[in-house]
């Protein structure tokens, strides 16, 4: 870390966000979409306030699951539509939830291979239809879309027997061990996992956004602590790596 980006840290951290003196554990409940910068930006909130902050990964569905089945946490990082289902439920404070930012759909192939064209539709298309397989989340909404795209690509049937739906914490790693060829999945997933390559965004033609936002659970435990973790990760200081995984700032 630079000494400028050290100093903006503890401007951010000790004067805008007010920070108490005594250290908190900070519980983190967070979908999969952001892991690496989430990861990573809690790791140095941690570093920096001397918090502890513990972050468990799962896809969306499974983290709702798990809140509304009365599991503690302090801070969920969710998809704007389940944080807003769960802030209906009272489950989460409304007057808490925080953009982070969004990633478009990316596609990965193992590290060391020349990338597949994915520059066009028509490109896209043919690269899909040429892999071996192609892996995508089961249950997140990235997995989601991206049936629903191949199916206004009209390739369903020839696609069928390569398409391969894995679990969250899974589905791109299975490229970088050679496991799958490819795999379709929010962008910013693909970020820091090892042996593989971010190819590029598919077309813009077939392109949606996914959006990460976060809010304090109103059965937290140390409330100031995790409203300073949430106004972290929506700083200026956390735009370098979120946009390191491929996630842009953006407002409603």
């Amino acid at each position: 870390m630079t000494v400028r980006r050290a100093a903006a840290f503890f401007v951010v951290l000790f004067v805008a966000l007010a920070i108490p003196a005594q250290a908190a554990e900070l519980k983190v409940l967070s979908g999969n979409g952001a892991r690496s910068a989430i990861a990573e930006l809690c790791a140095e909130f941690e570093r920096v306030t001397g918090h502890k902050v513990t972050v468990d990964f799962a896809v969306n569905p499974e983290v709702q699951r798990r809140i509304e089945g009365g599991e503690q946490f302090d801070v969920a990082i969710l998809n704007p539509p389940v944080l807003d289902a769960l802030i209906a439920q009272g489950r989460i404070v409304r007057g808490t939830r925080s953009v982070i930012g969004r990633a478009g759909i990316g596609v990965a192939a193992r590290a060391g291979v020349p990338p597949p064209d994915i520059s066009t539709v028509a490109a896209f298309t043919r690269t899909l239809l040429n892999a071996r397989s192609v892996a995508y989340p089961g249950e997140g909404a990235s997995g989601k879309y991206f049936v629903t795209v191949v199916d206004r690509l009209g390739i369903t049937s020839q696609m069928a027997p390569k398409m391969r739906p894995m679990p969250a914490e899974y589905n791109v790693e299975v490229v970088g061990t050679g496991e799958v060829e490819l795999v379709v999945v929010v962008a910013s997933r693909i970020a820091g996992v090892p042996g593989v390559q971010l190819v590029g965004l598919i077309p813009q033609e077939l392109q949606t956004w996914i959006g990460f936002t976060g809010g304090m659970s109103a059965a937290v435990r140390e409330p100031d602590a995790a409203r300073a973790l949430l106004r972290f990760l929506t700083s200026p200081v956390a735009v370098s790596a979120l946009e390191k995984a491929g996630i842009q700032p953006f407002k409603e």
